[in-house]
């Protein structure tokens, strides 16, 4: 949030002046416009940028090993002009921003458990499959420990994610709710991946197989929208009463 934006003139229908830079943007480099916030004098507001605007430039974000598929971007953000036109009405500070995440942290509730769901499948076949000591590894007690307790975590995220989900459609659900499923099914949704990959041995660090890339995906998702310290005190502010942000 240290981009800033300025008035160039007095009044209220002058251009805004953006200077600053944002990290970590998903398709900010194919991008035709960029939702930017920003503070003001009047608070943090939202600016509507057009990417072809002069001062605006973006470079992609290299060498990555975690959701590899998905352009990311820096964005800079020099001398843009743009009119008053290009702010975003009707709201001013941090609500604007919030909203948006929590509606993101929502889908990573549902979305990290397919990562899960898919780990726990391709384990579970090739445990079928791969035989030792004349029998599928299935039939070990061990691995059968493992396929159960991933499947009862699994389940269990399932079952938060739908909860949530039917207090949303009812318009009951509250941000903390939201903090508590995307800490627990991400958190969960690695520790299967990581159950699986055992289960595949070297084959799990293969990408013939996406345990591996789950596992590497899923390293980002647990602190992308919130850390999980992060969630973990805002669950922990809403329990108490008491903000321990500070």
């Amino acid at each position: 949030m240290r981009t800033r934006a300025r008035r160039a003139g007095a009044g209220e229908d002058s251009d805004w002046i953006l200077d600053g830079s944002k990290m970590w943007i998903t398709n900010g480099s194919i991008a035709d416009v960029a939702i930017v916030w920003a503070q003001t004098e009047g608070g943090i507001r939202g600016f509507v940028v057009p990417t072809d605007s002069p001062g605006f430039s973006a470079s992609v974000v290299k060498h990555k090993m975690s959701l590899r598929a998905s352009i990311t971007s820096e964005l800079v953000l020099e001398g843009v002009r743009l009119p008053a036109s290009a702010v975003l009405g009707d709201v001013t500070g941090l609500k604007g921003p919030l909203s948006c995440l929590n509606e993101a942290r929502y889908g990573i509730v549902w979305g990290s458990l397919g990562a899960a769901r898919d780990s726990l499948g391709t384990a579970l076949s090739y445990a079928g499959d791969r035989e030792q000591f004349g029998k599928p590894i299935s039939g070990f007690q061990m691995t059968q420990n493992k396929l159960a307790q991933m499947s009862v975590e699994l389940t269990n995220g399932m079952l938060l994610a739908l909860h949530l989900g039917r207090r949303k459609d009812l318009g009951t659900l509250r941000p903390e709710q939201v903090s508590m499923g995307k800490l627990n099914n991400v958190t969960k949704s690695i520790e299967i991946a990581r159950e699986a990959r055992t289960i595949l041995g070297a084959n799990g660090i293969s990408l013939e197989y996406p345990v591996i890339r789950h596992m590497n995906n899923l390293e980002s998702v647990l602190t992308y929208e919130g850390t999980p310290e992060m969630h973990t005190l805002v669950v922990g502010q809403a329990l108490t009463g008491i903000a321990a942000f500070r």
